[in-house]
């Protein structure tokens, strides 16, 4: 390349000194206006590496003579469209309809075109439209696609760069982009429970769909939360049309309430049950998903769960643009784009949903209208208040936790009180109760794996020489419900009368062994308080357990070698996506089990948020922790051996929880969170507002 740069003549003086704004300019009009060959323009206008001064000169001509490059010739110059493909199952759906409105805005902004396939709900046909889309884009964004595991490996296999919407594929690189439908599902069956309803409909999407099947799993995780209430699941699909076609199957159950698979499923739903003279939400409540832009113009208007569509297709776009950038500047023009294997590793990023309120579900018809005495917390405080599951802690209306008496759970789960669930600020769920890989795990609960012979925590027995073994051994705590468990019209009353605030719930448990002798008498305080800022909000539990007669206390350490010493406080959390624990002797699970420290801290990140949930002891206990295959920790009040306790001597377990919003470092914790726990609550267990 020559350091002299020619002089350029006047502007529009090219042949014969013609401009050629009007005449439709060519590449050879700009070389020639701009004293440089054909090449270097092709060069610049496809962004190429050029001499920065010469590259100014041709685009300031480009644009005088309003030069368009052929987006054909530019195709087959680069080796690639400027186009991606988006490929949906219906494009009827105005849920699909969103997904590729973010795209298209995303994938405008920067230059590039979109070429739309649809399936129609045809799993036979999403091969074929996969590979006759990308022959002619760069990429290609896969929607909610139906195949099988096995066909998607093998399409996306060829395919790329990808991206799924909706969709994941389990141990591949390929990114995608979703949100969590099983808590969705959860937080909606969560909604229909508060309510008073007993009997659950769920009408299920199409088969292939794995948003119906994430549906589904927290469908199931809502029925073993929830003991004691009847959920049916019925085929259903994922058009008015099915929803229609339903309503007489849903009414033949005789359920209070119905979660439809979409809101056009509820549409239909709803728009049949009118003909049926069946009142909305009077006999029976309906909850869509999606919240697609009808959903508030249906008759009732639908309560729905809002997932973030257009959001979905946004970041879908940002991905997969990221991936064209990196198979771009790693292989340069002439790289194979159509294998996946140019792609980095990647993993699924879920996104946030929350549940409308709208007039399509209200109270089940089945429960009485009763006042239970107790009222709505002051804004800027926490109450709790009784419906027909349990009792409900609240801040400005928002649900904190649940306490459920736990009496539906089966014996071999050692039934008891517990809290669930658990949910911070932000509304992340924080616990699970009788998951499928332990049913004897309940929130967060005080569980103690063996009271003179008597399990209190539930599930299988380690016997010498026999190992876990499923005996006739467990135990039952009984809450009486005369401090607040169950309400009662004198609670406003009896708080008043101790000093305290509606954020402080009080329960008198009896612990039984099979039997029915009492072995235990507990006096259960849990306390609550917002901290200062909204930063979060703390709890504190306390329990006060009195020995009816001499017994002893252990842990599954003197039964079973090398356990680890669980047993008191047990706190089972959500699944998450990454989790950081900490104490004051060190970082990680290794570190932390087994410790003394005052306190403990889990960063727990879920949807891509995080939440921090600090521990604080009142005394010396070693910390149970665990982080695979699930998270759970609390103090072990018999880790190093038994406890004798002699007829009425009382043994205290008691924890403070600060529930932070936000991913908080153990320095921060030590430093700032650790001593707020010990200002938020006095001594006794009761908040210090002052």
């Amino acid at each position: 390349m020559n350091d002299e740069v020619p002089e350029v003549p006047p502007r529009g003086a090219g042949r014969g000194g013609r401009s050629q704004a009007a005449a439709g300019a060519t590449i050879g009009d700009v070389a020639a206006a701009a004293h440089v060959s054909r090449a270097t323009v092709s060069r610049v206008m496809n962004g190429r590496k050029v001499d920065p001064v010469l590259a100014e000169r041709v685009r300031k001509v480009a644009q005088e003579l309003d030069y368009r490059p052929s987006a054909l010739a530019r195709s087959l110059s680069l080796g690639r469209t400027q186009a991606v493909g988006v490929v949906v199952p219906d494009l009827t759906n105005p849920m699909f309809q969103e997904v590729l409105r973010g795209v298209a805005s995303g994938a405008d902004a920067a230059g590039y075109g979109v070429v739309v396939a649809e399936t129609a709900e045809r799993p036979e046909r999403e091969t074929r439209a996969v590979r006759n889309t990308r022959s002619r884009v760069d990429a290609l964004i896969m929607v909610a696609p139906r195949m099988t595991d096995e066909e998607l490996a093998a399409a996306v296999a060829t395919t790329g760069p990808v991206v799924l919407v909706n969709r994941t594929l389990p141990e591949s690189s390929v990114p995608a982009v979703s949100v969590d439908y099983a808590e969705a599902m959860y937080q909606a069956i969560e909604h229909l429970m508060s309510l008073g309803h007993r009997s659950v409909v769920y009408l299920a999407g199409p088969q292939a769909s794995t948003s119906n099947a994430e549906r589904l799993a927290g469908f199931e995780t809502a029925q073993a939360s929830f003991g004691g209430v009847s959920f049916i699941s019925l085929p259903c699909g994922a058009t008015i049309a099915d929803g229609y076609e339903a309503a007489e199957a849903v009414v033949a159950t005789r359920a209070t309430a119905v979660v439809a698979y979409n809101d056009l499923v509820a549409f239909g739903l709803l728009g049949r049950l009118r003909e049926l003279d069946v009142p909305v939400p009077g006999q029976i409540s309906v909850v869509g998903f999606d919240d697609i832009d009808l959903a508030r113009f249906a008759t009732p208007p639908l309560t729905t769960v809002a997932v973030p569509r257009s959001a979905l297709g946004e970041r879908a776009w940002s991905m997969l643009h990221e991936q064209i950038a990196t198979s771009h500047a790693t292989h340069g023009a002439a790289a194979d784009t159509t294998s996946a294997l140019a792609l980095p590793e990647s993993s699924t990023e879920l996104l946030r949903t929350h549940l409308v309120l709208r007039s399509s579900t209200g109270p089940s018809p089945e429960t009485p209208e009763e006042d239970d005495g107790r009222h709505p917390a002051e804004p800027g405080t926490t109450g709790w208040r009784s419906d027909v599951v349990g009792t409900v802690l609240t801040a400005d209306r928002q649900r904190l936790a649940r306490y459920v008496t736990g009496e539906p759970v089966p014996a071999e789960y050692s039934p008891r009180p517990y809290l669930h669930p658990v949910r911070a600020l932000s509304g992340t769920r924080l616990t699970s109760a009788h998951p499928a890989d332990r049913r004897h795990h309940h929130g967060l609960s005080l569980a103690l794996p063996d009271v003179d012979g008597t399990t209190f925590w539930g599930g299988p027995t380690w016997v010498p020489g026999e190992g876990l073994t499923m005996l006739a051994n467990h135990g039952r705590q009984v809450s009486r419900g005369d401090g607040g468990a169950r309400g009662g019209g004198s609670e406003d009353a009896a708080h008043a009368d101790r000093g305290e605030h509606p954020g402080v719930l009080r329960d008198t448990v009896d612990w039984e062994a099979p039997d029915g002798s009492r072995l235990l008498t507990e006096q259960r305080v849990v306390d609550s308080a917002l901290l200062p800022g909204g930063a979060g909000w703390a709890l504190r539990w306390t329990s006060d357990l009195v020995a009816e007669r001499a017994l002893t206390v252990a842990g599954p350490v003197r039964a079973r070698p090398n356990a680890a010493g669980y047993g008191g406080l047990y706190w089972r959390f959500a699944p998450v996506e990454e989790s950081v624990v900490a104490s004051a002797d060190g970082e990680g699970a290794t570190a932390c089990l087994g410790s003394r420290s005052p306190w403990l801290s889990l960063a727990l990140r879920s949807a891509g948020s995080w939440t921090t949930v600090v521990l604080v002891q009142d005394g010396d206990d070693r910390w149970f922790v665990r982080t695979e295959p699930y998270v759970a920790a609390g103090p072990a009040v018999a880790w190093d051996g038994p406890l004798g306790l002699g007829a009425g001597q009382t043994l205290r377990v008691a924890m403070t929880a600060l529930v932070l919003d936000g991913l908080h470092t153990p320095a921060a914790v030590a430093e700032r969170w650790v001593p707020l726990a010990a200002e938020v609550f006095a001594v006794d267990g009761s908040a210090d507002r002052s």
